[in-house]
């Protein structure tokens, strides 16, 4: 075989891993700066009454039933980073009630224009993503 056959050969498998997102190392499809993924989210089971809760104001928003507090429904800035990208205004927050406090408390739903839906206990320290499908 000459050396332009085997550079064609070699040439057609590289096009062909290429087309199917292989990458293969030293053969020029490595990245060095890949993007960063978004941050896995924590798939921890959400105790009973905090479901309750959060049913509630699920509920609350589906029915168009006034909230409690005037930031619900408020634009949530993802300034943690925590949440996939979206631009400005993607992104609603609302209150979930911490038995106890005096205030709003930590807990929040986030649920984006797309209908997903991410839960903080712990104000935008950490989130779950939870299945709508769980508590409508």
């Amino acid at each position: 075989m000459s050396s332009t056959r085997s550079r064609a050969a070699v040439a057609a498998v590289v096009a062909a891993l290429v087309a199917a997102g292989i990458v293969v190392p030293g053969l020029g499809g490595d990245d060095p700066d890949p993007a960063p993924e978004a941050p896995a989210l924590e798939a921890v089971a959400i105790p009973e009454g905090e479901r309750a809760e959060i049913d509630r104001v699920l509920a609350t928003i589906d029915s168009g039933a006034p909230l409690p507090y005037e930031e619900d429904g408020g634009t949530f800035q993802n300034r943690e980073g925590l949440l996939p990208d979206q631009p400005l205004g993607y992104y609603r927050e609302y209150t979930v009630e911490t038995p106890g406090s005096p205030d709003r408390g930590a807990r929040r739903l986030v649920i984006g224009e797309g209908g997903e839906i991410y839960y903080t206990d712990d104000h935008y320290a950490s989130f779950r993503e939870i299945d709508p499908e769980e508590f409508r």
